[in-house]
């Protein structure tokens, strides 16, 4: 029982009857053109271009073939503008959200108490060093130059020698238990050469390196002293409950800086 031709086999088989008889005619027409009638030549060469040209576009794949791929690549398109517009939408709920949310309203309440102070928030990288940073800038702006590292190797150095104040305040989270003499060690290591993140230990180890107050304004919490004992001015910082949606951050304060006055009309 003979097996019936698929429509593809089909139109592969009439292009090769129809390739084949160009090509004859092509044969025939070179023969009919002498070689030495070089216009003749030239517009042989164009019909005989123009042929082969039509003849491929005659026999590309087949109309159905053609509108299913076709349908394929724009419903991948509709697909990706669908996501696209999801997208948008997303980030634009976020931005309503963050509006209203605790990170927008926190940082309301913080400006609100620097402006009584005429200062406002000086922001500060969020990369695991962020209250070293603001520490840094503070000193900076009164003319002192000591950077990150050596704010972080001072902090170490100082409980290293210090012990005693700051061990009974550490405990191993898994166990409950007070860190012993290697873990402590490990921490103070961590606090001098990583991106450790400080906390009210390492504040509480600058107030006696630097010998100054350090003031922590937060949004719902009265602003705490550490180092009170010290005369001076504070260093004040900003603590951040909600920044960066990575939670704890730590901020610097500047001059509160007037809005640029309309021009008058």
């Amino acid at each position: 029982m003979e097996v019936a031709e698929t429509p593809e086999e089909l139109v592969s088989k009439q292009h090769r009857k129809e390739k084949k008889d160009l090509q004859a005619k092509i044969q025939s027409m070179k023969n009919a053109v002498p070689k030495n009638d070089k216009k003749r030549r030239k517009q042989l060469v164009d019909t005989i271009a123009n042929g082969v040209e039509k003849l491929d576009l005659d026999v590309e794949e087949p109309k159905e073939t053609k509108q299913s791929r076709t349908s394929k690549a724009q419903k991948r398109r509709d697909k990706k503008a669908a996501l696209e517009k999801e997208r948008e939408s997303r980030i634009a709920e976020a931005e309503v959200m963050n509006l209203s949310g605790f990170r927008h309203q926190e940082k309301l309440k913080v400006s609100e108490k620097l402006a009584e102070r005429q200062l406002q928030i000086r922001e500060i990288s969020s990369d695991g060093h962020c209250m070293y940073r603001a520490v840094e800038d503070q000193l900076g702006a009164r003319g002192h130059a000591l950077d990150l590292a050596q704010l972080r190797t001072l902090t170490a150095q100082h409980m290293r020698s210090h012990a005693d104040d700051f061990l009974p305040f550490l405990t191993n989270p898994n166990t409950g238990d007070m860190y012993t003499a290697g873990e402590f060690e490990k921490y103070c290591s961590d606090v001098e050469s990583t991106a450790a993140w400080g906390g009210q230990l390492e504040l509480r180890a600058l107030t006696q390196v630097l010998q100054m107050p350090i003031e922590v304004i937060q949004a719902d919490s009265p602003t705490i002293v550490i180092g009170e004992e010290y005369k001076g001015a504070p260093i004040t910082l900003i603590y951040m409950h909600h920044a960066y949606g990575l939670g704890e951050h730590y901020n610097s304060v500047e001059p509160l800086k007037e809005a640029p006055k309309e021009e008058e009309s």
